[in-house]
This record gives C-alpha cells, sequence and structure tokens, in this order.
C-alpha cells in the first residue's frame, strides 16, 4: 500500500503500501492516538502510511473530539472499523496496517464539528492482507448515502457528491484537509497505476461527501 502527503508547514508524506491521504502536521505538546487535544496540538507518533502534504495541525475547537469508530456504506458492504491516526515522525500519516481498517486525522475535524473537513484514510490493500474495503472508493456513483458513527451511537449520515483521481504530486492536500468552511467527509486510499519497482500506486482516490440534512 502507498501513501499521500499533506502541505502546511510543507512536508511530504508518503504511503508504502495503497492507501493515500493527506495530513496536517501538528505543532506544539504531544496527545494520545486516541484522544484529540483541546488545546495544544500533539506531536506526531511514528507507523508511515500515506503520500500527501502537511499542514499545521493546532486544535479546530476547543470542545473534545468525538472521534469515529465506523464507516459504512451499505449500498456496497462497506462496514469498516475507523481509529484516530496523527503524524509519524518522518512527517507521514499513520494508518492501520490492516486496510480493514481506516484511520481517522486526529488533528482534524469530526463528524460532529460545526465546519470543515472530515478525513477518513485507508489503505487499498497491504502484503499479508486483503484487499480493503477503500478498494470500491472509485466506482461509489454520486448520491451513495455513507453513514459515519461514533462510539456513543450516533451517527453522522453523508451522500457522496465527487470521486476524483488524483496524481499523488497534485493532491489538493489543504483544500482536503481544511478545518474551516463547509463540512465534508473526505474518504482517501490510493489508486491508479501500481509501479512494482517503487511499491507505489500513483494516484490517489479521493471521494468527498456532503453531509444528508
Amino acid at each position: 500500500m502507498r501513501r499521500a502527503a499533506l502541505p502546511g508547514v510543507v512536508l511530504a508524506l508518503v504511503v508504502a503500501l495503497s492507501a493515500c491521504a493527506p495530513v496536517p502536521s501538528p505543532s506544539g505538546a504531544g496527545a494520545s492516538a486516541t484522544s484529540m487535544p483541546t488545546s495544544a496540538a500533539p506531536t506526531p507518533r511514528p507507523t508511515a502510511v500515506v503520500d500527501v502534504p502537511i499542514v499545521d495541525s493546532a486544535p479546530t475547537t476547543l470542545r473534545p473530539a468525538i472521534p469515529p469508530v465506523r464507516v459504512q456504506v451499505a449500498s456496497v458492504g462497506i462496514d469498516m472499523e475507523v481509529v484516530p491516526v496523527g503524524i509519524e515522525s518522518g512527517g507521514f500519516m499513520e494508518l492501520p496496517a490492516d486496510p480493514a481498517i481506516g484511520g481517522w486525522y486526529r488533528f482534524g475535524p469530526d463528524p460532529w464539528s460545526g465546519a470543515g473537513n472530515t478525513v477518513i484514510s485507508a489503505h487499498i490493500d497491504a502484503p499479508d492482507y486483503e484487499i480493503g474495503p477503500f478498494a470500491v472508493l472509485r466506482d461509489l456513483p454520486e448520491g451513495t448515502e455513507v453513514d459515519v458513527a461514533a462510539a456513543d451511537g450516533q451517527t453522522a449520515r453523508y451522500a457522496i457528491a465527487s470521486v476524483t483521481y488524483y496524481p499523488k504530486a497534485e493532491l489538493p492536500t489543504e483544500e482536503l484537509f481544511a478545518r474551516t468552511g463547509t463540512r465534508s467527509l473526505v474518504l482517501i486510499t490510493c489508486g491508479g497505476d501500481f509501479d512494482s519497482e517503487t511499491g507505489h500506486y500513483a494516484d490517489n482516490v479521493v471521494a468527498i461527501a456532503t453531509p444528508i440534512g
């Protein structure tokens, strides 16, 4: 599986397997991988996984974050566990090694924030694992319903607005990792041609969904 990088302070990220997603880089004190800071941004923890640039990851809100724990797309059989992830020391977005598990970028908005993009990324595949659920992102038609659930049972509902392939070097990470503006869900993985020599996919597949209701 391969990765994606994020801009901000502008560090480049690279995924080593099949998932790809941008990530804002943290500034400030460290935070745990299971909680979102409410004041200072956490320090990145290593576990490379995505080709995307980095942006300043100062917290977007003072309220405690509500981490998403599951993404479901009933129409195509996606029912994926989601865990909080950050940025590793090398400037890479952390992602679960298992393509069956998605990573929510915990330095950005959660689905219940009032603004900005909730970013969830996963590998499309990886050595020793089955093809991941996000392999079907590229085929999701406009209007497909996506549900994101929290541990307390609340669900945020979205509809797919667009699915786009971006060459990794052209991924608009500042836009995708926005913390202000219209609230959206951004799902990212890898796609396009696979280079067996580098072990990377050429593109990032980005599905953007907008809130329903």
